[in-house]
């Protein structure tokens, strides 16, 4: 589990960012009148709704009678790479809110194990990186040298699979319970783990600005080059 966990971390953070913007461009367009921080709630909102049908469709197919043991593990560890790949996708909406644009792959990852983490990822994030910080996200995307944004990645990602690994393992034999009380398990464990994203989203970026802020990159861009003259 731990060598799938990681992979599946890294693939979770490949995610274009245009995707991510034109996304919470759209969420925009269907709610007009909503403010920084009504967009994150309702972000919130759907992530943990995408999380919670998925956990209980997993664990309602992982339980049919015609489904082996071996489908079933094979259906809970995609479960995980969902889980993570959703959860990504939300952290880096709620960035977008607050006006981050995150291009580099190991900044993302930090934000994405901050968040997995819940209340504890800043915690986590000010120890392994020996400082102590206030909303840590925007520090650790916009401003934590990459070298430190490395270190942390790598005791972040330790802790987090052991987290990670001892709930999806007590999730993965609940889905594997009969018909339907799989499912139920299903939808409460997406649940508490999607609350616990959100909630390391929140300790992490803080309060969503009073207005929508300019993007602002967290890499530098190469320059422009000019033309011939």
């Amino acid at each position: 589990m731990p060598g799938f966990v990681d992979a599946a971390l890294e693939k979770a953070v490949t995610i274009p960012s245009a995707t991510i913007h034109a996304h919470v461009e759209k969420v925009r367009r269907r709610n007009p009148g909503a403010d920084p921080q009504q967009l994150v709630r309702l972000l919130e909102k759907e992530y943990l709704r995408v999380v919670r049908t998925t956990g209980g469709a997993v664990g309602a197919a992982a339980a049919a009678p015609s489904v082996g043991t071996g489908v079933a593990a094979a259906l809970t560890v995609g479960d995980v790479a969902t889980f993570f790949g959703a959860s990504a996708a939300f952290a880096l909406a709620v960035a977008s809110v607050h006006g981050i644009d995150v291009q580099d792959s190991q900044r993302r990852k930090a934000l994405l194990l901050a968040t997995l983490l819940g209340e504890s990822g800043a915690k986590a994030v000010s120890d392994a990186a020996g400082v102590s910080v206030t909303h840590v996200a925007r520090s650790l995307l916009t401003r934590m040298p990459l070298r430190t944004v490395k270190t942390v990645n790598s005791q972040l990602t330790r802790r987090m699979i052991r987290r990670q690994a001892a709930k999806q393992g007590g999730l993965a034999l609940g889905r594997l319970a009969p018909f339907g009380i799989g499912a139920l398990i299903g939808v409460a464990g997406g649940r508490a783990l999607g609350a616990t994203v959100v909630e390391g989203a929140r300790a992490a970026f803080g309060p969503a600005p009073e207005r929508f802020p300019q993007v602002i990159e967290s890499a530098p861009t190469p320059p422009r080059q000019l033309p011939a003259t």
